[in-house]
């Protein structure tokens, strides 16, 4: 039974129900009983959806926080008028898209819906307020914000925050329960230090005091920015070294570890892959080389493009050792692929290696048949069309070419070839022996994860290809 208005202590509202905002605000709701927090968004199928025992989004413990907590001290809306007039802090957790057109397309985020979320709080609001960006932006997007609010026409007044999100999508949950670190920023006078510490008493209800850091606000804007392009530039160092062990026959697990036991290295983020993907990496990092090309640091620019390269280099490379090992040629070939979304325990497809992985071959005139414990048809139709224009008008016979199986063993049945192009779990506990069985022969197997057991593939007799490892034993 939800609480009466006057026993919250204090009313949040944070606008946008996706990835970020909903699993956020949940976790805030769950730690802070006195104090009521509403998601809202425009779109009534989203706000049905966190009211409904089907959340829109996956994330590993998620729904029980969410049972936990809905209809007590935890809201989700529609009626942003209302909720944004009673709240005392605004979270503002819109998506920020890499533009698409004009200025920096390409590269530049567009902060649009930022924008159109202060004016709205501007518009509505009858009393001072936090506001928070919990968005990815770029830096000195609370300039923006804070001009935009401070030009009421009611004499109210905001302190804008710098919140950033560091969540892993499938780790959401934990990484929220247990943060490494929270970063809040803001301006650095009075107002401003007082809006920092009311929202750090918030997450003080179980965050320990000192992992709570707290910067101007410039400061905290870069950090998020910045924290993401260093773990997409560790991915693209271990991938490039993926590729030269390949040439040399060296390993590149054994290589990893051997940078592991290093303390200055360490062994997170070093496992060579098909590629990142993901709504935050390549976006992050353009957004950064736009911001440094416009500031006139073309030198830096360069160094951080080079890390989006080399991600694109090594999911082509992957489309191109399928095709060249399958007698160079896929043209009617079913392949079997296992994995859509862009990492385990997720959901989330966007920017996903498999999607591009999928483009190149559906160029090659294979026909794809597509396994996910957790993607839809709808989502994978949905991310191809919007991410490489992969649809009924540029592949006319795209339901033909790419079908989504009922089960692993069903998309398996008669392929030449099979990807593993995320590392789901379960992937590793199906019985490969019946796999075999049933696809054409020579059976190819490519590991795009390395989460199989290659030599046990070996045995039953597949011909395995798995990225930066040895492809001979003649050594």
């Amino acid at each position: 039974m939800a609480a009466a208005a006057e026993d919250f202590e204090l009313k949040i509202c944070c606008l946008g129900a996706g990835y970020v905002g909903g699993p956020t605000m949940a976790i805030i709701a769950d730690n802070c009983p006195k104090i009521k927090v509403t998601v809202l968004d425009l779109s009534q199928k989203q706000v049905d959806g966190w009211n409904s025992d089907n959340l829109p989004i996956y994330e590993p413990g998620l729904d029980e926080v969410v049972q936990r907590t809905r209809g007590k001290n935890l809201f989700f809306s529609t009626d942003l008028d209302k909720e944004i007039d009673l709240a005392d802090i605004i979270f503002i957790s819109v998506n920020t898209p890499t533009k698409q057109h004009g200025i920096g397309a390409g590269r530049a985020a567009n902060i649009k819906n930022c924008e159109l979320a202060a004016r709205k709080i501007a518009e509505v609001a009858s009393s001072n307020k936090i506001v928070v960006e919990k968005s990815t932006v770029p830096v000195r997007t609370a300039d923006a914000v804070s001009r935009v609010l401070l030009n009421n026409d009611k004499g109210l007044k905001f302190q804008v925050l710098s919140n950033p999100e560091f969540l892993a999508e499938g780790t959401a949950v934990d990484d929220l329960q247990k943060p490494g670190r929270v970063l809040i920023g803001g301006m650095q006078n009075p107002e401003g230090l007082q809006a920092i510490e009311t929202l750090v008493s918030i997450y003080a209800h179980w965050v320990p005091r000192e992992r709570i850091l707290t910067t101007n606000l410039w400061s905290s804007e870069v950090s998020k920015l910045v924290a993401n392009a260093f773990l997409a530039q560790r991915v693209s160092s271990i991938n490039s070294i993926s590729a030269l062990c390949e040439a040399t026959d060296a390993d590149v697990y054994e290589v990893k570890n051997a940078l592991s036991f290093d303390d200055r290295i360490g062994p997170k983020f070093l496992n060579a892959s098909v590629g990142f993907g993901g709504s935050c990496f390549q976006k992050d990092i353009l957004n950064l080389v736009y911001i440094c090309e416009s500031l006139g640091l073309q030198e830096v620019a360069d160094y951080w493009n080079q890390v989006v390269m080399m991600n694109e280099y090594q999911k082509r490379r992957f489309s191109k050792t399928m095709v060249s090992r399958m007698f160079n040629t896929v043209t009617g070939k079913k392949i079997a692929i296992l994995g859509f979304a862009f990492k385990k325990d997720t959901g989330d497809v966007r920017e996903t290696a498999s999607a591009f992985v999928c483009r190149d071959l559906l160029e090659e005139q294979a026909v794809l048949h597509i396994w996910d414990p957790k993607v839809t048809r709808e989502s994978m139709l949905l991310e191809m069309d919007y991410t490489l224009k992969v649809n009924h008008s540029t592949v006319p016979e795209l339901d033909r070419m790419l079908i989504t199986s009922s089960d692993p063993y069903a998309a398996c049945e008669g392929a030449h070839g099979l990807a593993v192009l995320t590392e789901w779990d379960e992937f590793k506990t199906y019985d490969f022996e019946q796999i075999y069985r049933s696809m054409a022969k020579p059976a190819f197997l490519f590991d795009g994860r390395n989460i199989l057991d290659h030599d046990a593939l070996r045995k039953i007799g597949f011909d395995v290809y798995a990225i930066g490892k040895p492809t001979s034993k003649n050594f």
